[in-house]
């Protein structure tokens, strides 16, 4: 079912070059902004750097689950596995987990938790970021569910953990 989901977008990807560049950029460039976002909490006041701290911790754990996961599963990529143009160069590792949703759903999780507004924001963005990863031929919309979940989860356990130790 995933591989239609991915193969039906394949009409329009290097088809529509507005929708193209849309996503190229935001496949490459949205996360510089989620850390600018951080940095702007970090220096904004003491309960914002709280957020930023526990968003930076759950962005490093994905990272090593990220690793963890890669050393013992493999899937293709979508453009190995079916032969299809990518939009933008990619590593042939596996396409699970994707760490560009891994990451930004772990941080934009976090700010979600503290700040509902710009939480639902960054989840968009997050969203988009997924989508884009899709787009351009590198992950199945399988791997960017399962990382989503994977970066969210991260995110409501750090800050449960933190929780019960404060209590």
């Amino acid at each position: 079912m995933y591989t239609k989901i991915f193969d039906s977008n394949k009409w329009a990807r290097g088809h529509c070059p507005l929708m193209d560049m849309l996503m190229i950029l935001v496949t490459n460039k949205i996360r510089y902004l989620f850390i600018v976002i951080l940095i702007f909490m970090w220096f904004k006041n003491d309960s914002s750097k709280k957020v930023s701290y526990l968003a930076l911790k759950a962005a490093g754990i994905t990272i090593i689950l990220n690793t963890l996961i890669k050393a013992v599963y493999f899937k293709p990529r979508p453009f190995v596995k079916h032969r299809v143009g990518i939009l933008v160069p990619a590593k042939r590792d596996s396409t699970f987990p994707s760490k560009h949703t891994l990451l930004v759903f772990a941080i934009s999780t976090a700010i979600y938790l503290y700040d509902r507004v710009l939480g639902i924001i960054m989840m968009l963005l997050s969203s988009l970021t997924g989508f884009s990863r899709i787009w351009v031929g590198h992950h199945y919309p399988a791997d960017i569910i399962g990382s989503a979940f994977i970066g969210m989860l991260t995110s409501i356990v750090l800050d449960k953990v933190k929780t019960n130790k404060m209590s």
